[in-house]
């Protein structure tokens, strides 16, 4: 049975949800944290992904992607790539189909590869984290992304999840996810006739900043109003910090570090812990050693100065609230609770800058960077078959208007509008089209003047077939189930045809109707289902081709990662066994082996050290196994007498205690036999005196007769 999986995808880390135990727990990853670096680096032979790829980020710093949800299914030519750009290190190149990806060198070979190929290796590698942790299998996924991320961006991080093995059963916008433990979890929410709460729930994460305003009452949700503003996030405080001190290094220094990647990543890293520091105090020191050309750099900075360094940032605090309070058709004064997630939040400036748009303290009784990941578990248990879970409805709202078209997209004909804008979905309409023969449709955002520069108009076309005309028709009616479904994905569900059948159903006689008189009938029309129809979808989803060759690249991929991991535990198993015998040698093992076999095997044990860190260190798994067993065979002949020789002594001591025992028992039953024997002795001596007695009174009373007398 998969265990259901939740999963926020975050800009600079991940963190992981899984639905057991009758509850949500966070998975920690190799390193017992309780987020993952979302980050993917090549190296010589392997990838590191996740802990390892930060570990060495900063050594491989052109290798290594991360922002990687950032530029999913954009297109090179976008305007958002100038701004993506200065967060990378990692070359981003046009691909064949015009959307953006990355170069990176894997071994001694440049490689290309999609931002939809390096999510599935993230994606691959949480995976393998949950199944470990849990010990259990992992498909089904629910992935939470920001609510900005289109219909196409929607299909590829599914289509990665695919690529790494798993199912991604729903895709849900982050905050409808946190809007979603919200509601689960809390235990005051209103219930019945009771006026709904309306809760303004804001994240702020690593680089973008999203408001809902949700209506929540007992079990269920609703979603009335959702805005962002995509460029805005923890990042752009880091950087804000960052540039701070790259001028005070160029003033001090007259070297420019924005020229080193290396260094200005180390300077973006110091900045973001100075500025987790200045969370919690007023002033900070700021010291990196050997930034760049050897110089050791050390400044400080008080919450004053990043106040005013990021005071340009704050400006933006208040349009995507007044957007979303302004789509739910509410006022500030509406909102009951004002709940902030996402680690940026927990600057203070920011805080109050939220604070003073509401007019009111913000809350955080939510965890701030978990409640996203356990929102997501609890939508996929709510998907799993095998799963019983609280009953709780929640819906989402459509940023655009979206409308259907058939044969030829015309403007005005032709189209029909069937989700409006602000209506909530997942949703269902059941639309009647009089056709002649196979035809296609096409779905497409309604008012191209409202979308982003970045998102196509048109979603998608389906070509369908199978429609039959009976002889004496012109045309048939064919219905389509046309579904937005709980992924915000526009699809076709289904599409047939349907003829109105007549019958006659004879009408009851009366009951003073003569014998002979003639039945009489009335037609009854029926609309009946006629032919299921052939429907055949052309997405922003992967062809299966494409499919194919990515989830083979990257079993190639994942086989030559695990063959690198096998290959340097046998080598470090190897050279485990040589310290260790060679210790042993002169200790435990020194009365087991003869002066030549000690000669022999220390012979051996030197021979492979020096094989081990010259020709050794470049070698295969294969070797390093055949170089051990060579060892094995002859050091594990004087093992095997001394692990004899100890099996003797502990037979023996086992042998010693058993006597020992024996002796014991023997001593206790004796012991007990003699004090029964005592307890029977003694009762037998006390029955007679008691018999006794009356006698002894008798004589005395006899000579006392006698005396009498």
């Amino acid at each position: 049975m998969s265990i259901p999986f939740g999963l926020d995808l975050g800009n600079m880390n991940s963190v992981l949800a899984v639905a057991r135990n009758r509850g949500i727990d966070i998975v920690v990853n190799e390193v017992s944290n309780r987020s993952t670096p979302t980050i993917v680096g090549f190296g010589e032979k392997n990838r590191y992904i996740g802990e390892a790829g930060k570990n060495k980020q900063t050594s491989n710093i052109k290798n290594t992607v991360d922002n990687v949800k950032r530029i999913i299914a954009l297109d090179y030519n976008d305007d958002d790539l100038a701004t993506e750009s200065k967060y990378f290190n990692s070359k981003l190149v046009k691909l064949a189909d015009g959307k953006v990806g990355t170069q990176v060198r894997v071994g001694s070979e440049v490689e290309e590869f999609t931002a939809t190929q390096i999510a599935a290796m993230f994606l691959g590698k949480v995976k393998n984290t949950v199944e470990v942790e849990t010990k259990s299998p992992v498909s089904d996924v629910c992935i939470a992304v920001p609510a900005w991320y289109n219909e196409e961006q929607r299909y590829a991080i599914a289509d990665a999840a695919k690529i790494a093995g798993l199912n991604p059963v729903r895709i849900v916008n982050e905050v409808t996810a946190a809007a979603v433990s919200y509601g689960v979890f809390k235990t005051d929410l209103p219930e019945g006739e009771e006026k709904p709460r309306i809760v303004a729930l804001i994240d702020i994460g690593h680089s973008s900043y999203t408001c809902s305003i949700v209506s929540f009452t007992k079990g269920e949700c609703k979603v009335l109003g959702t805005a962002y503003d995509k460029h805005f996030g923890g990042r752009d405080f880091d950087h804000a910090i960052a540039n701070h001190f790259a001028d005070e290094f160029d003033a001090k220094y007259k070297l420019n570090i924005r020229e080193n990647p290396k260094a200005f990543h180390r300077l973006v890293i110091a900045a973001e812990k100075l500025k987790k520091v200045l969370s919690a105090n007023s002033t900070a020191p700021f010291n990196i050693e050997s930034v760049m050309d050897d110089l050791d750099f050390s400044s400080q900075l008080t919450r004053e100065d990043l106040e005013q360094l990021v005071e340009p940032l704050l400006s933006r605090v208040t349009e995507p609230i007044t957007a979303a309070i302004s789509q739910a058709k509410l006022d500030i004064s509406n909102i009951d609770v004002v709940e902030i997630i996402g680690g940026t939040t927990r600057i203070p400036v920011l805080k109050n800058a939220i604070s003073n748009v509401f007019n009111k303290d913000v809350s955080s009784t939510l965890n701030q960077d978990e409640t996203i990941a356990k929102g997501a578990a609890f939508i996929c248990a709510i998907h799993s078959p095998t799963l019983r879970v609280r009953p709780f409805k929640f819906e989402d709202i459509h940023p655009y208007s979206v409308s259907y078209y058939w044969d030829k997209q015309v403007e005005d004909e032709d189209n029909l509008e069937v989700f409006t804008k602000n209506s909530t979905f997942p949703s269902t309409k059941l639309i009647t089209l009089h056709r002649t023969g196979d035809f296609s449709m096409g779905a497409k955002y309604t008012n191209k003047e409202e979308l982003p520069k970045s998102v196509r108009a048109d979603i998608a076309s389906w070509d369908i077939t199978g429609v039959k005309l009976n002889d004496n028709k012109e045309s048939i009616e064919a219905k389509l189930k046309l579904r937005c479904d709980p992924s915000g994905l526009h699809i076709i569900e289904e599409a047939y045809t349907v003829e109105e059948v007549v019958t006659k159903e004879e009408i009851p006689l009366p009951d003073d109707a003569a014998e002979d008189a003639e039945p009489e009938y009335k037609e009854i029309k029926n609309i009946v289902k006629k032919d299921n129809l052939t429907i055949v979808a052309h997405t922003f989803a992967l062809d299966p081709a494409t499919l194919n060759a990515f989830t083979e690249k990257e079993n190639e991929l994942f086989a030559q990662d695990k063959l690198v991991a096998e290959t340097e535990e046998k080598m470090n198993q190897l050279e485990e066994y040589i310290y260790s015998m060679r210790s042993k040698l002169s200790e435990q093992y020194s009365t087991f082996a003869s002066d030549e076999e000690k000669q022999v095997l220390n012979e051996k044990l030197n021979q492979a050290e020096e094989w081990l860190y010259d020709e050794g260190l470049e070698t295969t798994k294969a070797n390093y196994i055949a170089k051990y067993d060579e060892l094995a065979k002859l050091g594990n002949v004087i093992k095997d007498r001394y692990m004899a020789k100890e099996e003797e002594k502990r037979q023996a001591i086992l042998a010693e205690e058993k006597l020992a025992k024996e002796a014991a028992a023997a001593a206790a039953a004796a012991e007990a036999e003699a004090k029964a024997a005592t307890d029977a002795e003694g009762t037998a001596e006390g029955t007679a005196e008691g018999t006794a007695e009356p006698t002894v009174e008798d004589s005395a009373d006899a000579d006392v007769d006698v005396e009498m007398d």
